[in-house]
Formats: C-alpha cells, structure tokens, sequence
C-alpha cells in the first residue's frame, strides 16, 4: 500500500514538461497517430457514411442489375476439415451468382476426397489440384486461369463468411468504377481457444476492423488481405496475377496500386478466419508476414520512392507510412528505451509502471472505437478482459518479433528459406528477384 501511495505521490508532484520528457515516444507518435487521429477518422467515415446512404442504395441496384458471375477462388493445402464449412457460407450467400473454386495445392491429407464429395454434391463448381505442391501463388494462379467471372474474390480455404459478405465486398465497385480491388474484413473465428486467440481478436479488431478503414479513408489502404478480397477480374489478368510470397497479398495489392487503381477497404463485408493456437506457430507466421514487408516495400517495389513516369503520392505516402510505422518506430522504441535507462535510471520503477497504463487507456480508447463500428458489439465486447494483457502483447512480444523478423530479411534473405513456400519455388522466385 505505501508503494502505491508513494506512486502516485510522485506523478502529482511531476510538472507537466516532465510528463512530456518521460513519455515522449506515447504522446508525440502513439497517442497522436492511433486515437487522436483515428477517432477523427472515424467520425469522419461514419458521416461519410450517413451521407451517401441513398448512393450506396444505387450502386447495390446497380449489382444486383447486371448480377456479374462472380468466381470465388480458395486455394490451400491440407485443408480438408474446413472444407465443408467454406462451402456452406458460401452457398448461403445473399448474392447467388457465384462460381465456386477449390484449389488443392498437393495435399496429403484427405482435401481430394472432400473437395471431390463437395463436388458432387453440387456444393462447388469445379476442384483442381497441383499434384506437386507450388505454393500457395501457383493454386491462386491456377484458379484464376480457370475462372469465368468479371470479380475473383480470394479467401483462405480455412475461412468462412457472413451471408451478406459477398454482396457487400461488391458493392464498392459500383460505387466507384476506377476501384480496383476491395478487401474484406477479417476476424478471427477461434477467440474462445485460449489467450492467444484472443489476443489476436483483439489485434486483428484494431488493424484491420479500424486500421484498414482509417488507411482507405485516406487513399493509402496498403493490404488486400490473402484470408479475403475482391479483385476485378480484368486487373488481375493486367499485373499478371499473384508473384511467390510470401506477402503475396501485399504484393498484388501493390501492382494493382501500381495499375493507377484505387484499393478501398469494406468494414460491413466479415469474413472469420482461424488464427494460430500456440505461441510458436503464431511466432512463425509473424515472423513471415514481418520478413514479407522488407521484401516487396524495400526491395522489390522501391520504384514507389522514385520520380518516373507513373508516380503517384497516394503510393508513396502509402509506403512511407507503412515503413514509418512499422520499421523506423521499431528503431525509435529502442532509442526511448535507451533514453530512459542513460538519464532516468532511478526513476525506471515510476516509468515503466505509469508507460504501463498510458498504453492501457489508449488501447481502452482503440477498442471502443471497434465497438462503435462493429456489427458484432455484444458478442466482442466479452473481449474486453483481455485488454490488460494486450500492452506486452502488441508493444512488447510483437515489437520484438517484427525487430527480429526485419534484422533477418535485411541481412539474411530470410524469407526466401521459409518452408511455407517449396524450396524450388522460393529459389526461382530469388533468381527473378520475386
């Protein structure tokens, strides 16, 4: 008890200017980019919104009008057992034009049988298999060659989607004839597992749920997620579909910017996704998704920083946020860091515990914005008791790995070894600088 009466002793004689020197990484590059300006953001989308009710109302006219054949891809390996339950969102879907195509990328599982039962059934329209694993851009590839439709929507074969999903992913279209590609809103399905699932519910809520709507409020939307997006068919064929990832989602994002489309996120369109159970399979796919950011945004797409013919600020403001953010904050945590043990280190016991809080109430804040926005309230907000321990989640575990994850792509080519994609693959993927 006197420790804690002592604590806040100390914070109540602290001058404000103190405050400022102790806590300057929060206040002048967290606080003000991730609820300050997101809440402003927000408010501004959901006027948007109130707004535009009566254009939104003709654009889904305008769909349901020409009712374009829309084929659904979802390439994947091993993924038999959710199968079934992507079918059965599917075929339950608002929007009934739909093409339906599995891809099986050298399965040894049970997928052939499943997908073929499917099949049968009359629950898809067409199963196809690589008889030799190629990775997942080779099974995205293949469907796409064999598809029909005007929109390729993408979804992970472990996915499965609201009713209204596809309806609503299509609509951004018809509202603006130079849109691209539309991504999909991604939750995680798997939060009652344990922790770490909902941990991740809880990240996946702030970056994609608000993130991703503050980022395509601003023209600068960078990620049409691989687990679900819509893309115009004729694009895909233009970039020349999916390059080896990993990060592939990434990077068919980034050539359809590069296409001098616009790339818009759909909040309304859900899609539910299962997410690792154990800390070191979500460690491996972080440290995938990580590698893939220096890869395309560093090196293979730097034409985006340079003056030439097709320049466009929208990129490159896009890319510089997404190496500011995510890069350059990494380097400057660590110089806080630095900062703070050199000159105050008899004061670490007041600081940490009080840098503690500060991301707690910002966090706090970060949710309540999702609950304003989200058509499930009543059911995420039971994640709100998990929020304590997002802080050493996000600022501290998954700081570290994404440093980590940086220093090996940087300096090692990390991302062309992960077994996530086959060996050949990833070495012709090298030798073409893909």
């Amino acid at each position: 008890m006197e420790t804690l009466v002592n604590f806040f002793l100390f914070w109540k004689t602290v001058g404000l200017d103190r405050i400022v020197r102790f806590f300057w990484y929060f206040f002048f590059l967290e606080l003000t980019r991730y609820v300050l300006f997101d809440f402003a953001v927000i408010t501004w989308y959901l006027l948007q919104k109130r707004r535009n009710r009566e254009k939104y109302f003709q654009a889904r006219q305008k769909l349901y009008a020409e009712s374009p054949k829309v084929s659904v891809i979802a390439p994947g390996k091993n993924e038999g057992e959710n199968l079934y339950k992507l079918a059965r969102s599917l075929n339950e879907q608002t929007y009934r034009n739909l093409e339906i195509i599995i891809i099986d990328d050298g399965s040894d599982d049970q997928t052939p049988l499943i997908a073929q039962s499917l099949l049968k059934a009359g629950l898809i329209d067409r199963f196809l298999r690589n008889e030799v694993r190629g990775g997942k851009a080779s099974a995205a590839n293949l469907g796409l060659r064999f598809a029909t439709g005007k929109f390729i929507v993408h979804v992970d074969a472990d996915s499965s989607l609201d009713r209204d999903a596809i309806e609503r992913i299509l609509i951004p279209f018809y509202l603006d004839p130079c849109v691209g590609a539309v991504g999909g809103n991604v939750k995680v399905r798997n939060w009652r597992t344990n922790v770490i699932t909902a941990l991740q519910a809880i990240e996946y809520l702030k970056t994609i749920s608000v993130a991703r709507l503050v980022s395509s409020m601003l023209g600068i939307y960078r990620v049409v997620p691989g687990a679900y997006g819509a893309f115009r068919r004729d694009l895909l064929d233009q970039v020349g579909g999916w390059d080896i990832g990993p990060g592939l989602d990434g990077d068919i994002t980034i050539k359809i910017r590069k296409a001098h489309c616009k790339i818009v996120f759909e909040p309304t369109s859900v899609c539910y996704t299962r997410v690792p159970e154990s800390l070191r399979a979500l460690t491996r796919q972080r440290l995938r998704w990580y590698r893939s950011l220096v890869r395309f945004r560093i090196r293979k797409h730097r034409d985006i920083f340079l003056p030439h013919a097709n320049f466009r600020w929208s990129n490159w403001i896009s890319f510089a946020e997404n190496l500011f953010y995510n890069v350059v904050l990494d380097i400057t945590w660590l110089v806080y860091i630095v900062d703070i043990l050199a000159h105050f280190p008899t004061l670490i016991g007041y600081i940490l515990p009080m840098n503690y809080f500060l991301y707690l109430f910002s966090n706090v804040f970060q949710f309540f914005a999702v609950l304003i926005l989200s058509e499930r309230r009543h059911e995420e907000w039971k994640l709100s008791v998990y929020l304590p321990l997002i802080v050493p989640y996000i600022g501290l575990y998954l700081r570290f790995v994404r440093t980590i994850a940086y220093l090996q792509e940087i300096f090692f080519r990390s991302s062309y070894k992960d077994l996530w994609n086959p060996r050949k693959t990833s070495a012709q993927a090298k030798a073409h600088g893909l």
